[in-house]
């Protein structure tokens, strides 16, 4: 079975935080999103690995 898309709303449920820090994260530091239409749509186990490489550091800025 392959893994469902989930939504903004969901991918932020799943990290705790909100809404506005999941659209500023896929602009700035490249959190692995789809865009479907107008919707961003994510896949858990890709948002999960960018999460343990580091890439919701605070300290840390993405180009």
């Amino acid at each position: 079975m392959s893994e469902p898309w989930v939504s903004v709303e969901q991918i932020a449920e799943h990290l705790g935080v909100t809404r506005d820090s999941i659209y500023r994260w896929i602009d700035r530091k490249h959190l692995p999103a789809h865009r479907v239409g107008r919707l961003w749509k994510f896949k858990v186990s890709e948002v999960d690995e960018w999460v343990r490489a580091g890439g919701a550091d605070e300290h840390k800025e993405q180009e």
